[in-house]
């Protein structure tokens, strides 16, 4: 039973052969000159103003969760929609109940100031 395994081990074997070369031959064959115009964060062709690691505003992720909530809620809609006919009246308030609870979030997120940007 273990025979029929080993073209996989084989094919792990191989990837991972290839891996590990491949990264040997980069860090043996490339290039080491170290400068600090080279290790500086490349923006927009002008000098970094501050630090790459710098705090974003909550508001940005809450904006980032809602597109994200909202996203999927049109990815459930569309095979909804395209049998929508077969479905009958219980699928019908099932997706009224769905669409009601997502617009009650987002009215929610309105109120709270989530959408807002100062």
């Amino acid at each position: 039973m273990l025979t029929q395994y080993l073209p996989i081990l084989l094919f792990l074997i191989v990837a991972g052969g290839i891996g590990v070369a491949l990264l040997a031959i980069g860090a043996v064959l490339g290039p080491r000159s170290a400068n600090k115009e080279k290790a500086d964060a490349y923006e927009c062709g002008f000098e970094a103003f501050d630090d790459a690691r710098m705090k974003f505003d909550v508001r940005y992720y809450l904006i980032a969760i809602l597109f994200i909530i909202f996203d999927l809620e049109i990815a459930f809609l569309f095979p909804w929609a395209v049998v929508f006919k077969q479905l009958g009246i219980v699928a019908l308030s099932e997706m009224a109940m769905f669409l009601l609870l997502l617009l009650l979030g987002f009215v929610y997120c309105w109120k709270k100031g989530a959408l807002e940007w100062e």
